[in-house]
C-alpha cells in the first residue's frame, strides 16, 4: 500500500526556526555583530574581563565593584576539585580531552550539594562552581596524561591566568593572560549554537545543570562545531611555508574541499570575534619568535578574500587555533579551551530556559511504510 505523505514544511537542521526568546546574546550574521546582554563584543573584548563578562551573562547586568569582587572570590574559592575527581581523571586519562571533561563534569554531580535542585538560585550556585572547576579538570588531565601531578589553583591569578598556570606550569605574563581572557570572552556565548541548544533541550526536561552541561560538551566536541580550531592549525602545518599557500588552496578548491576557518552557519560577514584574536596571534607570534604561522594564516586569509562576496568569511576558529599553538597547547586541547569559555554561556542559557520553561519537543515527519505485516522468524527466508 502506498503511503500518503502529508505535505509539511520541513526546516532541516531547524534553520530559521525561532523556538524561544532570549536576552543573553544576539548574533547579527549579515553585518557581523555579536552582542552580549546589549553590549557589543568589541567593547567587552577590549575593556572587560572574563569574570565581569560571566557576571553580566548570568546575572543580567554589569557588576558594581563590590559585586565583582565577591563574584571573583566565589570563583577562586570553587576552583579546587576533590581527590575523587582526580582519581576519575586518572582512570580515563588516555581518552580524548573532551571525553575526559565530559566524564569529569558528570563526576562533579556526585559531590555537589545542589545537584538535584533546579531552582534559579541553586542553578546559579552550581554554575559558578562548574565554571571554576572546568579549567581545573582540563589542566589536571593534561598534566596527568603527561606523567605530571596536577597543580593546585593559584588564588592570586585571575580565571584566564590561573588556567594557563595549571595547564602549562608557569605563571603567564600580563599580555598572555589578557589575550587568553579575550579568547574566553569572545567564545562565551553565541546565540542558539548547536551545543547551547543541546544544553537547553536537556534543561527543558528539568534535568539538572550538570546533565545539561554534559549534553552541551558532548555536542561541542563535533568537528562541525568546536573542532574547527583544531583543523585550522592542521592546515597551517600542512602548508608549512607561506610560499606554499596558493598551491595548497588551489588543490583544495579543485577537489571542492572545505578550507578550515572560513564560513559560518550564521555570519555572512566577517566573524566579529576574529578581529581580537587576529591581532593577538600577530603579537604572540612576534613575541615567540615564530612569525611563520601568522604569515601563513594571513596569506590564506588574503587569498580567501574573494569568497567573502559569497558570505564565506573568516571565523573565530581561524585565529584561535594559532593562539593556542603558539602558547604550546597541543591541538587536541583546543576544543577543551573552547569549553572552558562556553560553559558559563551554557549556564546563562539554562537559567533562561528554566525561568520560563517549556519542554522542547520538535516533530519529525515520518516517511516510512505504515502497513507492514509481521512474519515470524521461522517463516522468513
Amino acid at each position: 500500500m502506498t503511503q500518503q505523505i502529508d505535505q509539511v514544511e520541513l526546516k532541516r537542521g531547524l534553520r530559521d526556526v525561532y523556538f524561544e526568546t532570549t536576552e543573553s546574546s544576539n548574533v547579527i550574521g549579515d553585518v557581523g555583530r555579536l552582542i552580549y546582554r546589549g553590549y557589543d563584543i568589541h567593547d567587552l573584548a577590549e575593556h572587560s574581563s572574563f569574570e565581569e563578562t560571566v557576571f553580566l551573562m548570568v546575572q543580567g547586568h554589569l557588576p558594581t565593584r563590590s559585586e565583582l569582587d565577591l563574584f571573583e572570590t566565589s570563583l577562586r574559592e570553587a576552583r579546587a576539585i576533590r581527590p575523587e575527581i582526580v582519581d576519575v581523571i586518572r582512570s580515563v586519562k588516555d581518552a580524548h580531552p573532551m571525553d575526559v571533561l565530559r566524564t569529569g563534569i558528570s563526576a562533579l554531580a556526585a559531590f555537589d550539594p545542589d545537584t538535584e535542585e533546579v531552582s534559579h538560585e541553586a542553578t546559579l550556585r552550581k554554575g559558578i562552581r562548574i565554571t571554576a572547576q572546568v579549567p581545573t579538570i582540563v589542566a589536571a588531565h593534561h598534566r596527568i596524561r603527561n606523567g605530571l601531578d596536577p597543580l593546585p589553583p593559584d588564588p592570586s591569578l585571575d580565571h584566564a591566568g590561573n588556567f594557563l598556570y595549571m595547564l602549562l606550569g608557569e605563571k603567564p605574563d600580563e599580555d598572555t593572560t589578557r589575550l587568553m581572557g579575550k579568547d574566553l570572552i569572545v567564545h562565551l556565548d553565541h546565540g542558539s549554537n548547536a551545543s547551547s541548544f543541546a544544553a537547553r533541550v536537556a534543561a527543558s526536561t528539568l534535568a539538572d545543570l550538570h546533565g545539561a552541561i554534559v549534553a552541551g560538551i558532548a555536542t561541542l566536541k563535533g568537528p562541525l562545531h568546536g573542532g574547527a580550531a583544531e583543523g585550522v592549525m592542521k592546515m597551517a602545518l600542512e602548508i608549512g611555508d607561506v610560499a606554499n599557500v596558493e598551491a595548497y588552496l588551489d588543490a583544495k578548491h579543485e577537489k571542492h574541499e572545505r578550507i578550515m576557518g572560513f564560513g559560518h552557519a550564521v555570519y555572512r560577514a566577517e566573524d566579529p570575534r576574529a578581529r581580537h584574536l587576529r591581532e593577538g596571534s600577530r603579537l604572540l607570534a612576534e613575541k615567540q619568535g615564530q612569525p611563520k604561522w601568522f604569515q601563513i594564516l594571513s596569506k590564506v586569509e588574503e587569498e580567501m578574500r574573494p569568497f567573502a562576496e559569497r558570505g564565506i568569511c573568516v571565523n573565530v576558529d581561524f585565529w584561535s587555533g594559532s593562539v593556542y599553538y603558539l602558547l604550546g597547547i597541543p591541538e587536541d586541547l583546543f576544543i577543551s579551551i573552547f569549553a572552558v569559555a562556553r560553559v558559563p554561556g551554557y549556564v546563562a542559557q539554562v537559567l533562561e530556559q528554566q525561568d520560563n520553561n517549556m519542554l522542547i519537543r520538535p516533530q519529525l515527519q515520518y516517511v516510512g511504510p505504515t502497513d507492514m505485516t509481521y512474519v515470524p522468524i521461522g517463516e522468513r527466508g
